[in-house]
């Protein structure tokens, strides 16, 4: 934590101040624990384990403590807190904090830094420059974390990629205002990390006390060696690892607003057959919600559309042998709704008038008492009276003016808190519920929401060409298993593009598998190909939510790009390969990393129809049996060492072809 009094000259760590004074503190040790035992001149500690130190400024009386814990998967995680020390009859003027981030610091031979942005559709767009002198930050002012907002941000040896170069990765793990910043000073590099916070937000009296959020960071050889410690530290975590993944399906884009219980019933029907295992109604089931002008917050069953509430739905569907998921949006509120009218006091503003409406929403204040029992209680009589598993928790506003009614005090820090306790709590009262982040589809995907939810919706578009990317970066931070990954209508609706069966199902298939699509319209043909990919993920699951991801070919645009997962102890892998937008070669070289090179491998391949003219496959392409469809002794035997070192030919004739290789030992 940098300070300006010691002659720091980029951004201290802690700025703040009472009344004008006290702003440049200057700390010295009071304290310091190593895994909460205290620990005198010498101590040093080896290994994973937490340190904790306290620290004091007598003059301007502020204390000041760090903790950095270090996760046995080589995780690094570390915050501050700040109390304010002063006695309140000598010193009332409350200690305003302006900011709080902690720095990890980086080698200067560190010269490249990889970032995000994005928007609503496209999510994790990367970009690359190099690390120059100053502050490159990306904040986030959203009061969430963001469809623009960066991930992580990466900073290497020039020229890194998934398995080349050492990389030192710096995630903000907090789902409110926040920045990530890469600090080049004299002699110094370092990722500074913190909440943003909004004018007058933290102001605290004597004896009150603001802590930071956990900023995270990760070292590596290559992207996918950073990535895998964060991967290590949710599978701990994640209820998602306590069973294997059910294939999921989401009604949304099948029926949208328009809810028919024959129609729905029918849908479950057709799911079951197909092998899916959780049935999602999606937005349009409550109150007068006939379109997204009107209905949030009033989180009852609609009596037109579910005249018997969705109890009977839910029962049909567990009777095909289906769990039961609802979509919700606890955090937003229509003012055309029933709670709006009886209490326009809990909704958030900074002044007399609403802040301007986006896509007919305001915020419900979460921060008040009574609204926050209101939703809590609301959302614990839906799971129980309708048998509820699965909670779709979407988050489709940012912050806008946010302030509290009464003050029109800054509450975005607040909101965010109590969204965590409203979540927490929710999964104390209901142990095995699982709860999905969306927001937008990809616009609260961080560590604080991670470290309470069990999967995210990486984005609103299921085209699988635009998918690709946006699932292989949101997996810098997190699990393939945790990603969901839904087959949708061969025309997009967020982009238009068609695609064929074989090529959504391939891109979909390393993540959590799932369908959003009216399946009704499905004919024979396609009905089995689907039916086969749902075999082939539930066969192959495991490995998925247990493996070692690894990608490829991010920096050639012209080449394959691959996703992959290596089981631990290298016995099989799944590697997904999809063809380039364009490129000048028919052909290219496909390399296997993750392998062991003192094996051998037998190969199964399933995936596009075609790849391009029959003279341009090469033979290990047509003679591989389809996943988990060759009997003992069947498809190429190739060994680790050619698969990982030399690699395979692969066509890139056609464009937007996706192919999953399965290897076993």
């Amino acid at each position: 934590l940098p300070e300006h009094s010691r002659g720091w000259f980029g951004a201290p760590g802690l700025s703040a101040h009472r009344g004008g004074s006290g702003w440049a503190p200057r700390f010295a040790l009071r304290s310091l624990a190593v895994d909460g035992a205290e620990a005198g001149p010498g101590v040093t500690s080896a290994g994973a384990g937490r340190v904790g130190a306290v620290l004091h400024d007598d003059t301007a009386e502020i204390e000041l403590t760090l903790e950095i814990d270090l996760t046995r998967d080589g995780l690094l995680r570390t915050r501050a807190r700040v109390r304010n020390t002063a006695i309140a009859a000598t010193t009332p003027a409350p200690l305003e904090v302006q900011a709080l981030a902690v720095a990890l610091p980086v080698p200067t031979w560190a010269q490249e830094v990889l970032d995000f942005t994005g928007r609503w559709g496209h999510e994790r767009i990367p970009q690359r420059h190099p690390v120059v002198r100053g502050d490159h930050t990306r904040t986030s002012r959203r009061g969430r974390t963001g469809l623009d907002a960066t991930l992580v941000q990466a900073v290497g040896t020039p020229g890194f990629s998934a398995d080349a170069g050492e990389v030192w990765i710096g995630h903000v793990g907090f789902s409110g205002n926040h920045e990530h910043t890469v600090e080049r000073t004299d002699g110094r590099l370092h990722f500074r990390g913190g909440e943003s916070l909004l004018p007058g937000e933290i102001r605290l009296a004597p004896g009150e006390e603001y802590a930071g959020p956990w900023v995270f960071g990760s070292y590596g050889y290559g992207l996918d060696d950073a990535a895998a410690r964060f991967h290590a530290h949710l599978r701990a975590l994640s209820r998602s690892s306590r069973r294997p993944r059910p294939v999921t399906m989401n009604v949304w884009e099948a029926v949208y607003f328009d809810h028919d219980h024959r129609v729905l019933v029918d849908l479950a029907g057709r799911a079951a057959e197909l092998g899916v295992e959780r049935y999602v109604l999606d937005d349009g089931w409550f109150r007068g919600r006939n379109d997204d002008r009107a209905g949030l917050g009033d989180w009852s069953p609609d009596p037109v559309a579910w005249p018997d509430g969705l109890r009977p739905l839910a029962d049909e569907v567990r009777a095909l042998g289906m769990e039961f998921g609802l979509w919700v949006e606890p955090e937003m509120i229509n003012e055309d709704s029933d709670l709006a009218r009886a209490h326009p006091e809990w909704i958030l503003r900074a002044g007399p008038e609403l802040p301007p409406r986006y896509r007919f929403q305001q915020v419900l204040d979460l921060t008040q008492p009574a609204a926050f029992d209101h939703v809590l209680g609301v959302l614990d009589g839906l799971i129980e009276d309708v048998g509820v598993s699965y909670l779709k928790w979407d988050h489709n506003r940012d912050l806008i003016a946010a302030g509290h009614p009464a003050s029109g005090a800054p509450a975005v820090h607040e909101q965010t808190l109590a969204v965590y306790r409203l979540i927490d709590e929710l999964r104390r009262r209901h142990p095995d519920l699982e709860i999905e982040s969306c927001a937008s589809g990809g616009g609260r995907v961080d560590l604080g929401i991670l470290e309470r939810t069990d999967r995210i919706h990486p984005s609103d578009s299921h085209d699988p060409h635009d998918r690709f990317g946006i699932l292989r970066w949101t997996g810098l931070l997190v699990p393939p298993e945790m990603m969901g990954s839904h087959v949708a209508s061969p025309v997009s609706s967020v982009t238009g593009r068609t695609h064929d069966l074989q090529f959504r199902c391939a891109v979909a298939f390393l993540g959590h598998f799932g369908i959003e699509w009216d399946i009704r319209d499905l004919d024979e043909h396609d009905r089995r190909v689907l039916g086969d990919w749902i075999a082939r993920y539930r066969r192959h699951r495991d490995l998925i939510a247990s493996g070692r991801t690894v990608g490829s070919g991010e920096l050639d645009t012209a080449a394959p790009q691959g996703r992959r997962v290596v089981a631990p102890d290298r016995s099989e892998a799944l590697f997904t390969i999809v063809t380039p937008t364009t490129s000048p070669d028919t052909i290219a070289r496909v390399r296997f990393p993750g392998l062991s090179i003192d094996r051998s491998y037998r190969v199964s391949v399933s995936g596009s129809e075609s790849f391009g003219p029959p003279w341009q496959v090469p033979a290990w392409l047509r003679e591989s049996p389809p996943l988990g469809g060759g009997g003992t002794g069947t498809g190429p035997v190739i060994a680790g060492a050619v698969l990982s070192r030399v690699g395979l030919e692969f066509p890139t004739f056609h464009p937007d072809r996706a192919a999953v290789v399965h290897l076993a030992a």
